[in-house]
């Protein structure tokens, strides 16, 4: 009978995540399962689970990767799992998250939803980036599962860059940056720069300006076959493009940015159905019962 295999991936320094991961691969051991991990985890797992057999996940995939940390921690393993089109289990640590959701209390019985396969797997849009020099070759590409930021590398210095739409001019911004989101990532960065929040199951991407002078400088939301560029006309511009925030590159005058979507979805597992508004109101303890009502319960404290 064939081995089965599951991936656990795990925050790089909370205590915590490091004890809830050796406990679960104790049990998936115990069922018959192989076990891999980040390449530089492999050690600290074998070490936590003493004569447990885990091996680096590299190119090797598995049927699916339980991600012990939040949702920091779920784009890191995103890195790996979304190329290979391997399903993120995510058990949130500290704080509400949107990508990883499952609570540290479920973890007693979690083996015993991955050895009987009960989840569900829903597919997130994720964002394809190229950069192409002057000549027109690509010279930079990468993926992101929240968002592409395009933002300027001098602090003193506005980026002068021409967004377009479909391949048709759209508008010319003096900006501190251009941001390009999923509905993923609606409530991260491109929240904080004044962008709406868009629900997961919403097909669509975001085109977000980063203090930009000019009269149109309000938020898009664009179909999800748009591809949005961005030209850096100005000499003196100088930018750094990032994915997620964990993978960057420079640009220059005379680069430029295509933002599409990447062809293959992030696959998000979930063990029970958590509504989107009821994450939404817990990441942002949004007053459901009314402000008064709040006050009075604040003053009782």
């Amino acid at each position: 009978m064939e081995t089965r295999s599951v991936a656990v991936l795990v925050h790089p320094e909370r205590a915590e995540a490091l004890t809830a991961a050796a406990e679960f691969i104790a049990r998936m051991q115990t069922a018959g399962f192989s076990i891999l991990t980040f390449p530089d985890d492999v050690a600290r797992l074998r070490t936590a689970v003493p004569g447990a057999i885990i091996e680096p996940a590299e190119t090797q995939a598995a049927e699916l990767a339980v991600v012990f940390g939040g949702d920091g921690t779920m784009l890191r393993a995103a890195e790996w799992g979304q190329p290979l089109g391997v399903p993120l289990l995510g058990v949130n640590l500290g704080h509400v998250g949107f990508l990883a959701e499952l609570e540290t209390s479920d973890v007693h019985s979690l083996h015993h939803a991955v050895i009987a396969r009960h989840y569900q797997v829903e597919e997130r849009i994720v964002l394809q980036v190229e950069v192409h020099d002057a000549a027109g070759p690509v010279k930079w590409q990468s993926f992101a599962v929240n968002e592409v930021s395009l933002e300027k590398l001098a602090r003193e210095r506005m980026l002068n860059v021409l967004v377009s739409v479909d391949r048709k001019p759209l508008s010319r911004w003096g900006c501190d940056g251009v941001l390009v989101a999923t509905p993923s990532g609606s409530t991260a960065y491109a929240f904080s720069a004044g962008g709406p929040v868009v629900w997961p199951a919403v097909q669509a991407m975001l085109l977000v300006p980063l203090s930009a002078h000019a009269l149109f400088n309000r938020p898009m939301v664009l179909a999800p076959s748009s591809e949005v560029q961005l030209d850096l006309s100005d000499p003196q511009s100088r930018g750094v493009i990032w994915c997620d925030g964990r993978r960057t590159v420079e640009v220059v005058c005379g680069d430029v940015v295509r933002v599409s979507t990447n062809e293959r979805a992030l696959r998000i597992a979930r063990l029970s159905e958590q509504p989107f508004t009821t994450r939404l109101v817990k990441k942002f303890d949004l007053p459901v019962e009314g402000w008064r009502k709040r006050t009075r319960h604040h003053s009782a404290d």
